[in-house]
């Protein structure tokens, strides 16, 4: 009884006028966001009461639910042979309610407008591709099957995350829930890669990328002080500063970057992907193990995605100093965020950044760098029964796409499920242009409902296919 697009559109628009803003980080829920995400979660009660009439629900953390569907115990040859936790987020990131004009926006951002143009029926706002287009599609194809009579072979958990935006609190709460129950998924999928288009010159077919593994996280905070002995004035200021050298530093952090190394998800991403290629570049891809000393030192010098998928990053997030024009800044503080490469460890990053810092900044002022929270990058997932069993439902949404792996260069909920899990696949369902993956927390955000359909079209087969 899958749902028609014009239905499944005007259900995600409903979705997106309810603004779940992620909850900030470490902070209580207020009685205005309680109330929103109160609201969500009726909405969702409403939109699929079958399943959460059956579904035995857990909230967890601030804003999250865990859902399970209990297995039948009955039947045969099913793929995963144990428990299956899908994982999808409700919380969004802001957008302008005033303004959102001059932002840019083609649409008010949390309107959930409805348009037909040429992509056709397509859905505006914030949400409807982080997170709550794949939300919806899981959600659909649930319900829908429930109804239909299906029933998991094996448990099926369903982890709607509240503030996955901020590092996840109720994402870590559910997998800390199925740690206290010795549940063990043997296969999770979360969002991550998605279906898309132009993500190497030459290559003209649809592409499915799907995250076997996804890069660690690190903030790192940097603190320059000078002498407080030495008191100086802004009308006669010293030879250096806190803040001259913190900007001294950031921009050694520009130019000295962590080391360069292809890793073997990439050259397997490669390799799958050459026979599709034009000649030379062909022939360049398919020897991407026996290069990837050269491939990893051209690969920055070609775009920011290709620089990120060889390194592990730096950037400057967030700058303090003085309180007032014309006061020397006694300490100079920055915030830097770091993804750490697969090849690559937490500590390792963090030795890179000090001795680059440390450097940069001299003898003569005080330098500090500071974990303020770190994790490392997840283990690669196998390439199994169970990666099959993903790629056989991209297959059945997408029969024109070839599905690749690669290393996921952001942070998802799905790091905190690696903890008890070795299979975790990072895909949305959703096709998505270079401009819809450009809007991903950016500008006009929207999915047409096709993919919508496919992305429904994908969790029917995956479900009916493993468990």
């Amino acid at each position: 009884m899958t749902r028609d697009v014009a239905t499944l559109a005007a259900r995600l628009s409903q979705l997106v006028q309810v603004a779940t803003v992620t909850p900030p980080d470490g902070e209580a829920l207020t009685p205005e966001t309680e109330e929103v995400f109160s609201r969500f979660r009726a909405l969702l009660l409403q939109l699929y009461p079958r399943l959460f009439s059956t579904a035995e629900v857990t909230p967890v953390g601030r804003a999250g639910l865990l859902l399970r569907l209990a297995g039948t115990g009955a039947g045969a040859g099913a793929t995963a042979l144990g428990p299956v936790l899908l994982m999808a987020h409700q919380d969004v990131v802001p957008a302008p309610s005033e303004g959102w004009e001059a932002s840019g926006w083609t649409h008010p951002p949390f309107a959930g407008a409805v348009e037909d143009g040429e992509a056709g029926l397509t859905v505006y706002g914030r949400g409807t591709l982080d997170d709550k287009g794949a939300l919806l599609v899981l959600l659909e194809a649930v319900e829908d099957l429930l109804v239909e009579g299906w029933r998991p072979h094996h448990d099926l958990y369903l982890e709607l995350g509240g503030d996955e935006e901020s590092d996840g609190p109720s994402a870590v709460a559910a997998i800390a829930e199925l740690q206290r129950r010795g549940v063990e998924p043997v296969l999770v999928v979360d969002e991550g890669g998605a279906v898309t288009t132009g993500i190497i010159p030459g290559l003209t077919r649809q592409v499915a990328v799907v995250g076997v593994a996804e890069k660690g996280v690190v903030n790192l905070e940097l603190i320059v002080s000078a002498d407080p002995r030495k008191p100086a004035h802004s009308s006669t200021p010293p030879r250096r500063s806190p803040t001259a050298a913190l900007g001294r530093a950031m921009a050694a952090l520009e130019r000295h970057p962590h080391p360069a190394l292809l890793d073997d998800i990439a050259v397997r991403m490669f390799a799958e992907l050459a026979p599709f290629l034009p000649g030379p570049l062909r022939l360049l891809l398919a020897r991407a193990d026996r290069l990837r000393p050269l491939l990893a030192r051209a690969f920055p010098y070609v775009g920011a995605e290709l620089a990120a998928m060889v390194r592990t990053t730096t950037a400057a997030t967030m700058l303090r100093g003085s309180s007032a024009p014309n006061v020397l800044a006694a300490t100079a503080t920055a915030v830097v965020n770091m993804r750490v490469a697969t090849s690559s460890t937490v500590a390792d990053a963090v030795r890179h950044v000090e001795k680059v810092v440390r450097r940069a900044v001299g003898s003569s002022l005080t330098v500090e760098v500071r974990v303020l929270e770190g994790h490392e990058p997840t283990p690669v997932s196998p390439f199994d029964d169970r990666w099959d069993a993903v790629t056989t439902a991209v297959s059945a949404a997408y029969p024109d796409a070839l599905t690749v792996p690669y290393t996921m260069l952001g942070a998802s909920d799905a790091r905190h499920a690696a903890r008890i899990a070795q299979a975790v696949y990072r895909f949305s369902p959703l096709f998505m242009s270079a401009a819809q993956r450009a809007s991903v927390h950016g500008v006009d955000e929207r999915v047409t409902a096709d993919s919508l359909a496919r992305g429904v079209r994908f969790h029917r087969a995956l479900l009916t296919g493993t468990i």
